[in-house]
């Protein structure tokens, strides 16, 4: 019986991912960036705040920083103040500056392509690590889960956790390894647009005929 739940819980999971593929076919970061080192600067600053929030930030952030040296010289102080309407603009202040002087001591000035250096850098944890690695460089390591994510997996029942690292596993089980950037992407698409946080419209969706959440909202 395991079995046959397994199976049929892949078989849904199969024609969700596929209709999410077919309903948003191009997708990308929501981060404006023109380098491994600013989506990094920009993941790091998208915390607790919103995407477009950060791009207006970083459309003036990115014009006065524009080389890793040029952040391990900054005046903590002034770099603050430029940040501080993302929020949290000390420990985000923190983070990137020691991440900047982490990267450019032990790993040669370039920002690292794998997930083990990715985490040793200040302020970076899988959510992140995982963002540079699938927009910035390719590398299908993990699927990152923000709260829109969060929110949509599991009301499409392809979770049954609220935690981040167990909704990420349960995904990276459902969905082929080549497409967990684009299944973030999709997602958190998906989430902005139809199944939003307080009034998800269940009518124009188009999964709502597997999703167990439909019309409950």
């Amino acid at each position: 019986m395991k079995e046959d739940s397994k199976a049929r819980k892949q078989q849904r999971a199969n024609e969700i991912f596929t209709i999410l593929r077919k309903t948003y076919p191009k997708v990308r970061s929501a981060l404006n960036f023109s380098s491994p080192l600013e989506l990094l600067v920009a993941t790091i600053l998208s915390a607790q705040t919103t995407d477009k929030g950060v791009n207006e930030v970083t459309k003036s952030l990115f014009k006065k920083y524009k080389t890793l040296d040029d952040y391990v010289a900054a005046n903590p102080t002034e770099f603050e103040q430029q940040i501080r309407p993302t929020g949290f603009y000390r420990n985000k202040t923190r983070s990137v500056l020691a991440a900047c002087k982490k990267i450019k001591s032990d790993f040669g000035g370039e920002v690292p392509d794998n997930m083990n250096d990715l985490l040793s850098l200040p302020g970076v944890a899988r959510k992140t690590a995982n963002c540079v690695l699938g927009n910035a460089f390719g590398k299908n390591e993990g699927i990152c889960v923000d709260r829109h994510v969060l929110r949509v997996a599991g009301r499409l029942g392809l979770t049954a956790s609220d935690k981040p690292n167990v909704v990420e596993q349960d995904l990276m089980a459902l969905s082929p390894q080549d497409e967990w950037t684009q299944v973030s992407h999709r997602l958190i698409i998906h989430g902005r647009t139809i199944c939003t946080a307080r009034k998800p419209d269940c009518g124009a969706c188009p999964l709502n005929k597997l999703c167990p959440s439909a019309f409950k909202a």
